[in-house]
């Protein structure tokens, strides 16, 4: 196709830092989110003349998704091109990860490509422009039909004993905005971050982000509170995996979104060269995916439906997003494959896996 024979090249050749790249792109996608007029031509290029077939719809968390294929969190950190993402087909749009303070992230360069293997290694460290500031963009964002999350991060400035502290100013902020709330403590690229899912701490973040959902909800007159998913690391064993979901079912978790980047290179072939493989930060792509299904495997094996799963990891294909749900996940998000497989593949993936 088109994109992978003349844009992605292209795009990759362009200077030496994928991450200006991606702004550029995402500077674009802001721009066109900005125009009603460019965002509906927007879609009807994207379709390509065929719509997403109406069985392709489903309900999950109580909330009504138009097809199951998802961007992730981390594509667009500061909610800038939410319209334009939408208008590319994807059946939902995860925003963030957020900080309650606004932050840099981690030293540049910080992420790179492996294009022989399809995949990424980032260390962005959560770069982003703080809860205000991402809440303030989605107050003034055009309505978008299709559901919004909001994946929520710690700041790297909080102790990590006054995490939960930092978790609920950011959802209290954000709160009008979401959807959905993703609880992200799996990312390797915050220091001291993935301690929070050891089971205590674990606990104790989602019992208060559990409760003051509900508050909220209550205030609203809602009948049901906005759904809170956690976020799961690859890298976590069996044993660690069902303390994951003992909490999740304890606490009244709303679903699993599996999985995060992983710090393992176990999956690289030896063709990466060693500067490449050595780079510290989480790789996703391809050389994810085995692990990303049999992760969704194990939860599913644990929890079946009482915790719906959100499939994320190595899809860039039909027969990766027939895999992933044929594992146990209900929906399905994207990040690394968007970048390989270009504009169009919500719209394909959608059409793929509709009944």
């Amino acid at each position: 196709m088109a994109y992978r024979s003349v844009a992605r090249p292209l795009l990759f050749r362009i200077g030496h830092d994928p991450e200006a790249i991606h702004e550029r792109v995402l500077g674009m996608l802001a721009w066109v989110s900005r125009s009603p007029g460019l965002t509906r031509a927007l879609a009807l290029a994207a379709a390509l003349g065929r719509d997403t077939p109406a069985g392709a719809a489903r309900e999950v968390f109580g909330l009504r998704f138009p097809n199951p294929i998802g961007l992730a969190a981390g594509f667009d950190k500061n909610a800038v091109a939410v319209p334009a993402l939408a208008a590319l087909g994807f059946g939902f749009v995860e925003v963030g990860t957020v900080t309650l303070h606004a932050q840099p992230g981690n030293p540049r360069p910080r992420l790179f490509r492996l294009p022989a293997e399809a995949a990424l290694i980032n260390r962005m460290g959560f770069n982003n422009a703080g809860a205000a500031a991402v809440a303030a963009r989605l107050a003034g964002m055009r309505p978008v039909a299709v559901p919004v999350g909001i994946s929520l991060g710690k700041s790297k400035v909080t102790p990590l004993d006054e995490a939960v502290d930092d978790y609920l100013a950011s959802l209290e902020v954000l709160y009008p905005y979401g959807d959905y709330f993703a609880v992200n403590v799996s990312s390797p690229n915050t220091p001291g971050l993935r301690a929070l899912q050891e089971r205590d701490r674990l606990d104790a973040l989602l019992a208060a982000l559990v409760a003051r959902l509900d508050a909220r909800a209550h205030v609203d007159g809602r009948v049901r509170r906005k759904p809170l998913l956690l976020k799961v690391a690859p890298d976590l064993d069996d044993a660690a995996l069902d303390d994951v979901v003992a909490v999740c079912l304890g606490r009244g978790v709303d679903g699993l979104i599996a999985v995060n980047t992983t710090i393992s290179r176990a999956g690289l072939s030896a063709r990466v060269p060693a500067a490449i493989r050595e780079q510290p930060g989480g790789l996703s792509g391809a050389p994810l995916r085995a692990r990303a299904l049999a992760v969704v495997r194990r939860l599913d094996a644990l929890a079946g439906a009482r915790l719906p799963i959100v499939g994320c990891g190595g899809i860039a294909t039909p027969d990766d997003a027939r895999r992933m749900l044929d594992a146990g996940a209900t929906l399905l998000q994207l990040y690394t494959g968007f970048i390989y497989e270009g504009p169009t593949i919500a719209r394909r993936l959608a059409r793929a896996v509709a009944p």
